[in-house]
């Protein structure tokens, strides 16, 4: 008797923003007030860019952000929320 394996096709999006381990390869601006709310209940958020996600981890100092979060935010009105 023998065994044989499927590779099956990767079927997730383009532009998925995590690896094999759902390490996130960057991370996005989200409002502040939705962040624990997302992380304590799993609720979804959508960051500066567009992109929808519950909020799994904390960034650590040095982590690498998006860059399209980082230029609409570097472009938004000083003091808003």
């Amino acid at each position: 008797m023998t065994t044989q394996t499927q590779v099956l096709p990767d079927t997730r999006p383009d532009g998925t923003d995590t690896t094999g381990d759902d390490t996130p390869k960057m991370f996005h601006y989200v409002r502040k007030d939705k962040i624990t709310e997302s992380a304590v209940t799993g609720t979804l958020v959508v960051a500066l860019c567009g992109e929808v996600f519950p909020v799994t981890r904390s960034p650590k100092p040095g982590s690498p952000v998006c860059p399209e979060c980082k230029r609409i935010f570097n472009n938004l009105p000083p003091g808003g929320d």
